[in-house]
């Protein structure tokens, strides 16, 4: 392989064109059962993928993973990033094992976690309360980051993931439309017609030695079509530290912008670098001013645990008085050159809580995790659904569903050198089939989205072609 573009199989940053190697598995224990609901007696047990139904009717859908992830702590990138500072990763090699058992666009699903703060956004009648709903569900939606350190698998040209839930009121439907450069494009509506949820986001990628920085491109939309109302944004920027050596941490950063094109009003979150001495870690605070430029509410809190809004006067004199009783720290000269001198960059202690503003409102609060989360990737118990293949399924999915991606099954299921072999043997013949289409010029077609412009920003966008969920997959490529 000597082209550029034989090279580019990476969406959000390491992933491997020789990913091969051998793998013990002989310290892989039993997956533990967990029951995150003891107290409903109607549990019944599942066999070979048959998600179990309650009572009610509504499926359950699964806890815990078939297998533990595998140990990191043998294996050093070190080798791998040192002649890549400074540099965009997507055509970085890196070994299997530093990937987590989903597909980016599994990853991109995970939006819709905390949907019902969409539902309280079509359910208010207040525009700013609306406001601060999609505020919250924008933060919530960098929520389920914390402590993910493991890459998802970069998903394949022209491959799809669908997520139906009834429980939740939604449908999900996700594609790869290009892989150079990699684009991945959503499409999600409510199904009682109050929402629509779409976007297209290609993460560009670069290493700075010590960390790994995800600068998000792409607009993301949210409508509600009770109010006639669509507010864009796009996601803050994430940050991996300590990928060389150290334990690895994430952070994110920058300015978000929420505009409602409808009202005009906007709301701005400031993501906060957690700062030299870590007070701002996870921090996010902003306003919510109306289309006069004149501040509505205040927002402040964390993406790791809840955001709160109130009026901005309470919150300037609650600043004024914190700042009154606070005496700022100097760090002494030998302090200095230790930071600077550190090998790791080591992650600063976390503040117990957000500081609660007396007569403020709650927006979000992030969901537990299952009790195993550490022994599977970190995982939310909205991720670990994420690719359960249940019963029956496979008659009705895309063949292009990365439920069926061979690597990431085995993976997930604990077969280290499987899918090290299948994730390589994937990407020969992706690389196979392109090179086949150059020979004889002709050009890829996406299935069920295509290129337009945002009808809200003017900016180039992947728009929903629509006709998924009528079925029809004759046409759909081979891939896997």
């Amino acid at each position: 392989m000597n082209s550029e573009e034989e090279f580019y199989d990476a969406v959000t940053g390491f992933d491997s064109d020789n990913s091969s190697g051998d793998f013990s598995e002989a310290n892989n224990k039993g997956p533990e059962v967990l029951d995150l609901e003891p107290h409903q007696s109607n549990k019944t047990e599942k066999h070979n993928g048959e998600t179990e139904i309650q009572e009610n009717g509504i499926k359950r859908h699964r806890t815990s993973l078939p297998a533990p992830m595998f140990s990191r702590s043998d294996f050093s990138v070190w080798s791998i990033l040192k002649k890549c500072i400074g540099l965009e990763l997507s055509k970085i090699t890196m070994p299997i094992v530093f990937n987590e058992p989903l597909s980016f666009l599994q990853r991109i699903t995970e939006y819709m976690e905390h949907i019902y703060l969409i539902n309280k956004a079509c359910s208010h009648t207040d525009p700013l309360e609306r406001m601060q709903a999609v505020a919250a569900f924008a933060v919530s939606a960098v929520a389920s980051q914390w402590e993910r350190t493991g890459k998802p698998f970069n998903p394949l040209l022209g491959e799809t993931y669908e997520l139906t839930r009834e429980d939740l009121g939604f449908r999900f439907i996700s594609e790869q439309v290009s892989h150079h450069p990699p684009i991945s494009a959503f499409y999600s509506e409510g199904l009682n017609k109050d929402f629509i949820f779409h976007g297209s986001i290609y993460p560009k990628l670069k290493f700075w030695g010590k960390s790994i920085e995800a600068e998000p491109r792409g607009t993301i939309t949210l409508e509600l079509l009770k109010h006639n109302e669509a507010y864009t944004w796009t996601n803050p920027t994430c940050c991996v530290h300590n990928v060389i050596i150290g334990k690895l941490w994430l952070e994110q950063y920058g300015v978000v912008e929420i505009i409602n094109h409808s009202t005009g009003d906007k709301c701005v979150l400031n993501f906060k670098p957690c700062g030299l001495f870590g007070k701002e870690l996870h921090r996010v605070e902003g306003y919510i001013q109306d289309k006069h430029r004149k501040k509505l509410c205040v927002i402040y809190g964390k993406w790791t645990e809840c955001l709160w809004c109130t009026d901005p006067t309470t919150y300037e004199t609650y600043k004024k008085n914190e700042k009154r009783g606070s005496e700022p720290k100097k760090k002494s000269s030998e302090e200095d050159i230790k930071s600077e001198n550190d090998e790791a960059d080591d992650m600063p202690e976390v503040q117990d809580t957000v500081q609660f503003i007396p007569g403020s409102k709650l927006l979000w609060r992030i969901n537990s995790r299952p009790p195993n989360s550490s022994q599977m990737y970190n995982f939310t118990s909205f991720a670990v659904s994420l690719n359960e293949l249940e019963k029956g399924m496979e008659a009705i999915l895309a063949p292009t569903d990365c439920r069926l991606r061979p690597d990431i099954r085995n993976m997930e299921n604990g077969n280290m050198d499987v899918a090290s072999r299948e994730k390589e043997r994937l990407e020969e013949k992706q690389r196979a089939a392109r090179k086949e289409r150059a020979k004889d010029e002709v050009e890829w077609h996406t299935r069920w989205f295509h290129q337009g412009t945002n009808p809200y920003t003017g900016t180039p966008d992947w728009l929903y072609s629509g006709g998924y969920f009528d079925r029809n997959f004759s046409d759909c490529p081979d891939i896997y």
